[in-house]
């Protein structure tokens, strides 16, 4: 394959990555609604409140599928770094080698092992065990979400296509003269 292919197949990924961490993002606001309706619900109507936990359950599975992802892209996850320039750049290589003998394989196993499960959950659109309400699927639908863009971004970041953003690469880069 060629490598200007290669880097276009990759900026393609990475953009898509984003645009579904952006998408998301929005949840938050559905998920603290659902929260926050479940009190009158239940107290003030008298009903309805079961069905508005499982659909805040269904968002925040959803949410938290794509929430892990948008943390390694932003560089947000909690992690102990020298806080140099130099550092940064030295640990490039062993954070590439433990993407893909660390993560990678655990999404591929994520996704082979959770495919039958995940699709046979989708195809009857399976519902809370106990609520019976439908939905129980977006649940297990989002695991399989969270092993593919967990699997998508680390490839990226393992073979140069993408550096997490605000990363230690970043944040602890020398200012640029002015």
């Amino acid at each position: 394959m060629r490598p200007h292919v290669l880097q276009s197949f990759r900026r393609a990924l990475d953009r898509l990555t984003a645009r579904i961490c952006a998408a998301v993002a929005w949840l938050s606001i559905l998920i603290v609604f659902a929260l926050a309706l479940q009190w009158p619900l239940r107290d003030w109507i008298g009903g309805y409140s079961r069905e508005v936990n499982d659909a805040g359950q269904c968002l925040f599975a959803l949410y938290v599928a794509v929430a892990v992802t948008a943390a390694s892209r932003s560089g947000a996850h909690l992690a102990a770094h020298a806080g140099d320039a130099t550092s940064a750049r030295a640990l490039l290589w062993p954070r590439r080698a433990l993407l893909l003998l660390g993560v990678v394989p655990w999404c591929l196993w994520v996704l082979w092992q959770g495919a039958p499960l995940t699709i046979r959950s989708l195809l009857s659109l399976e519902r809370f065990p106990d609520t019976f309400n439908q939905g129980y699927f977006v649940i297990k639908l989002a695991m399989w979400l969270m092993a593919l863009l967990m699997l998508l971004n680390a490839a990226a970041e393992a073979t140069g296509g993408a550096v997490p953003h605000g990363g230690p690469q970043e944040r602890d880069a020398p200012a640029p003269a002015q």
